[in-house]
């Protein structure tokens, strides 16, 4: 829950401050970075806090099998981060297109 509440956090900044020029490739950009981030957070922490090697014992030692369980898990938990950095994009957008 911490690592959902971090990354929200920088997506969030990163919603505010990202060029409007760039939109939705930009947003893409920002999402794709963010996810790859997670994932990578959630990976080199372990499963349920244990070691790397301990948990790669867990998935017979493979660890394609061992990413592919993180970013599953990260997939499902991303709405968060993903909601965090779309709103103050759509919001600054709306802005610029009303002329305000």
């Amino acid at each position: 829950m911490i690592l959902v509440t971090a990354i929200a956090a920088v997506a969030l900044c990163i919603g505010s401050f990202i060029p409007l020029r760039f939109a939705l490739s930009g947003f893409i950009a920002a999402a794709v970075l963010l996810f790859v981030l997670q994932a990578g957070i959630s990976a080199a922490s372990g499963y349920a806090g244990s070691s790397l090697e301990e948990s790669l014992l867990l998935f017979n030692g493979s660890i394609t099998s061992y990413l592919g369980f993180n970013l599953q898990i990260t997939y499902r938990s991303f709405v968060v981060p993903l909601l965090a950095l779309s709103l103050p994009l759509i919001f600054r957008l709306t802005r610029s297109l009303r002329g305000d």
